[in-house]
């Protein structure tokens, strides 16, 4: 089960930091990866890393800006948003795919969680 949070309201050019916690005994084997839905658009790819934290990928909407880490520890994967534009607004959400690597690839991921929500104002 995955459980993210973090989202909410900001102005443009401000941060946010989202986390999926993740329950169950396996998070660490899991590659894991960070989708994002807009109103009225498709999801879409935003971030994604492999089970050990050693491989990383962005959408190129986000490159610079956005920053995936994982804290396998802590069974958390984190999703670092730095420089927010209005058109980051969307519902995002985390997945984890037992392929164990990074993939940009959604149906490669097994396992959703709920969405968290984040606007941002201009």
């Amino acid at each position: 089960q995955l459980q993210a949070s973090g989202g909410g309201l900001v102005q443009a050019g401000g941060s946010l930091r989202l986390s999926c916690a993740a329950s169950g005994p396996t998070f660490s084997a899991y590659g894991m990866g960070w989708f994002r839905q807009a109103p009225g658009k498709e999801r879409e790819f935003v971030a994604t890393i492999s089970w050990s934290g050693g491989s990383t990928y962005y959408a190129d909407s986000v490159k610079g800006r956005f920053t995936i880490s994982r804290d396998n520890t802590k069974d958390t994967v984190y999703l670092q948003m730095n420089s927010l534009k209005p058109e980051d607004t969307a519902d995002y959400y985390c997945a984890a795919g037992s392929t164990r690597r990074a993939t940009m690839v959604s149906s490669e991921y097994d396992y959703w969680g709920q969405g968290t929500e984040v606007t941002v104002s201009s």
